[in-house]
């Protein structure tokens, strides 16, 4: 049974820096990809970055570009996505997710889903 672990989310000030960790267990991930996606207060839920665990490849949601970095750590079976200069903006929840896709950006073509870390920045 696929299990997905999130941590490292909590409250920062504008500019700040978080690294959010998702630990991914139950499978082997060769030829998945995994992802992040956010959720604020009544929006909807958005893809924020990917990697495919072949090959390392990454994908980005426009807005993050350049502020956000995704990585894996494939001995530990771990996720990363490293976030600095945060923005009010960038304030959801954030959700790891695991599946065998090509639509990285879609939300439903993914398999598991982690419990989500609250993300918070303050102006």
């Amino acid at each position: 049974q696929v299990q997905l672990v999130e941590s490292g989310g909590g409250t920062v000030q504008a500019g700040g820096s978080l690294r959010l960790s998702c630990a991914a267990s139950g499978r082997t991930f060769i030829n998945y990809v995994m992802a992040w996606f956010r959720q604020a207060p009544g929006k909807e839920r958005e893809f924020v970055a990917a990697i495919r665990w072949s090959d390392s490849n990454t994908y980005y949601e426009d807005s993050v570009k350049g502020r956000f970095t995704v990585s894996r750590d494939n001995a530990k079976n771990t996720l990363y996505l490293q976030m600095n200069s945060l923005k009010p903006e960038d304030t959801a929840v954030y959700y790891c997710t695991v599946g065998r896709t090509v639509l990285v950006r879609v939300r439903t073509s993914y398999d598991y889903w982690g419990q989500g870390t609250q993300v918070t920045v303050s102006s």
